[in-house]
């Protein structure tokens, strides 16, 4: 039986529903949940400080990504978290780049991290993984929305650029989102020159300005909660999302090599 979400500003059923996010964690195993938690989540071990990309730079090849100076502390926490090392690597960029220009707003790299695991696993859903520039090996695009089924009819927006179809529009990218909310909230992340959704860099921190502009200090309980609903609209999402940050931020900590 599919699971139901409710996908960036548009209530769907996706393809993503199918299974519930893979874990080989030690604390987890095979159909792990994670515990219960309360709004905020605590918040992970902090990315260390990195020279953040410029705007207005010439397009930097795959090799310079800077989402990669944080490769030593992705590789301390990535396979006990069950988060591969270049989604990681996004996630504490997007934090950090954040806190850089909305630094009221408090995001922390767990909430981004389990926004990925609930809608993708961090883009590993149906088998693909992520290479090393962020990107899934297969593009993961979520059903058509076209009001069949309790799914909300979209009819297509973006001429079949993003999501490959040309009648209704489709939930793109390791988090899942619908064509005109990555058009009005896209960034190239990764200064690759291509702001593109099935680009864990670019979808991070994407996510990151949206759930920052819709919900002001995501420290705040009510706060929190408000942003994740305005992400996604289903109350049961936000808990599954605040769990899993929750379960992220407490384990980093766990970790000597991370903390």
């Amino acid at each position: 039986m599919p699971r139901r979400f409710w996908l960036l500003l548009a209530p769907v059923l996706t393809l993503l529903a199918s299974c519930t996010p893979w874990t080989t964690s030690t604390q987890g195993g095979a159909g792990f949940v994670p515990p219960s938690a309360a709004a905020p989540p605590t918040p992970g071990v902090e990315p260390p400080q990195v020279e953040l990309l410029a705007p207005g730079g010439a397009p930097l090849p795959p090799d310079a990504r800077p989402q990669q100076q944080l490769a030593a502390w992705a590789e301390s926490m990535s396979d006990e978290l069950n988060i591969p090392r270049t989604a990681l690597q996004a996630y504490g960029y997007a934090q950090l780049a954040i806190a850089a220009t909305m630094p009221r707003c408090g995001l922390d790299w767990s909430v981004l991290a389990a926004i990925g695991a609930v809608e993708s696993s961090h883009g590993r859903h149906g088998g693909a993984r992520l290479d090393e520039t962020g990107r899934p090996t297969r593009p993961v695009i979520g059903l058509p929305l076209d009001g069949a089924d309790g799914v909300r009819r979209i009819p297509d927006t973006d001429d079949g650029r993003l999501d490959g179809d040309q009648v209704w529009d489709r939930a793109v990218g390791p988090l899942q989102f619908i064509p005109t909310t990555w058009r009005r909230w896209q960034v190239d992340a990764d200064g690759d020159g291509i702001a593109d959704p099935q680009d864990t860099d670019d979808a991070a921190l994407t996510a990151g300005r949206y759930l920052c502009s819709a919900g002001g200090d995501l420290r705040q309980p009510d706060r929190f909660f408000s942003a994740l609903l305005t992400y996604n609209r289903s109350r049961s999402y936000g808990q599954e999302v605040l769990d899993y940050a929750d379960y992220y931020g407490r384990t980093s900590h766990q970790l000597p090599a991370a903390g």
